[in-house]
């Protein structure tokens, strides 16, 4: 399995913008369609975006169609998420996923390996 570590999340005031970064280890990485996950409290975990190997294919909840976007550099085994307009309710501690030779549309359980989470807080 590939080793993922998340980065970037803080503290924000709505409308601001935040990058979130994770970097892979272990595996080839351009094999993975990587996820971005979120989970507020008392809900459950949901999808936010996910890119294919190549990054010429991608999907967004329907939550955050244009306002973030995904986006991977396989020379650096680094997939980011920008992350622009935050609203309160973005506010979750966000995860990083990979899946192998996956799909963009993959629910969460398909993916095998994830990260620990970074916490993104947004204020009103």
């Amino acid at each position: 399995q590939v080793q993922l570590v998340e980065s970037g999340g803080k503290l924000v005031q709505a409308g601001g913008s935040l990058r979130l970064s994770c970097a892979a280890s272990g595996r080839t990485f351009s094999n993975y369609v990587m996820g971005w996950f979120r989970q507020a409290p008392g809900k459950e975990r949901e999808s936010v975006a996910a890119i294919s190997w190549t990054g010429g294919s991608t999907y967004y909840a329907d939550s955050v169609k244009g306002r973030f976007t995904i986006s991977r550099d396989n020379a650096k085994n680094t997939v980011y998420l920008q992350m622009n307009n935050l609203k309160p309710e973005d506010t979750a501690i966000y995860y990083c996923a990979a899946e192998l030779w996956g799909s963009v549309y993959s629910p969460p359980t398909m993916f095998g390996s994830w990260g620990q989470g970074t916490q993104v807080t947004v204020s009103p």
